[in-house]
């Protein structure tokens, strides 16, 4: 049994805005993959590639990390990413680009309104405000002017919500299990879910193809490992905010990479969005100060 980590969330923070950088690059070599491909195939080249690093580092630092007394709930934790995976596939399939993307940071209202209840914490003025104007600047930076009721919307809020859980599971699941069995675990579940939709098309990829989801999988692996140890160390309600630079990064990757300029919408948003971490960290700041 591991021993409960000192609560840091200065440090949970530098973790998320690694993470971020990571999904972000992790979004941007999708991109070049081709549009035949399935997304139940970029599910599974994800969850393998998660799988074969996990079992490489685990066989290094210890070969008992594979197996745990709490299997059971490895296995929740698991099914719960694998649910979250393919409700955020099939939001940007029948969703365009900016509302799915949008949805998606609705996780931190579901992570702030829920963190009393799961771990008891206190929720200040601050963490709440910061959350709040964090979703407000995503909304102006991508232009949002209504949403639609519709399946891929509620596709893409459900998606949120299961990611929402995902933090509350990792943060419970830290407190006794190592990181590595943790995520060995999801990788593990994952592959075995998505492998009976997968396998038809999978010997039809180009190598091209194949590279790329390889690629994206391993930064994928990785941005979950640094998200796993954020909230390892940081309390949740306290990170909900540090998500949001992501599309800050976005902004800077689509400009030098894609030659995409941000409309004055979008920097008054990413402004936003930075203030809010700023914020949260000064403030986290003062309370250990003090």
């Amino acid at each position: 049994m591991n021993a409960e980590p000192i609560i840091d969330n200065r440090y949970g923070a530098v973790l998320l805005m690694a993470a971020a950088a990571v999904f972000t690059a992790d979004v941007c070599v999708l991109r070049f993959v081709s549009l035949d491909v399935p997304f139940a195939q970029i599910i599974f080249f994800r969850s393998v590639c998660q799988l074969v690093i996990l079992a490489v580092w685990i066989s290094v630092i210890r070969l008992g990390r594979f197996f745990s007394p709490h299997w059971p709930k490895l296995v929740i934790r698991g099914a719960t990413s694998l649910v979250c995976w393919w409700l955020y596939y099939a939001s940007f399939q029948m969703l365009d680009l900016v509302l799915a993307s949008v949805l998606t940071f609705t996780t931190s209202l579901f992570v702030v309104a829920l963190a009393p209840f799961v771990f008891r914490e206190r929720i200040g003025l601050s963490r709440g405000l910061s959350t709040v104007l964090g979703f407000v600047g995503v909304v102006i930076a991508s232009e949002i002017s209504g949403v639609r009721v519709e399946l891929g919307v509620l596709y893409g809020l459900g998606s949120a919500f299961a990611a929402s859980l995902l933090i509350f599971q990792n943060r419970a699941l830290a407190r006794f299990e190592h990181t590595a069995t943790i995520m060995f675990w999801i990788g593990l579940v994952a592959s075995i879910g998505t492998f009976p939709m997968a396998v038809f098309g999978l010997f039809t990829i180009e190598l091209r193809d194949t590279l790329l989801l390889i690629t994206a999988g391993t930064l994928a692996t990785f941005g979950m490992l640094l998200t796993v140890e954020a909230y390892r160390f940081g309390e949740v309600s306290a990170l909900a905010s540090f998500p949001y630079l992501r599309i800050l990064f976005a902004m800077i990757v689509g400009y030098v990479v894609f030659a995409e300029v941000a409309s004055w919408r979008e920097m008054t948003g990413a402004a936003i969005v930075v203030t809010c971490g700023v914020f949260a960290v000064r403030k986290e700041s003062a309370v250990i100060e003090n």
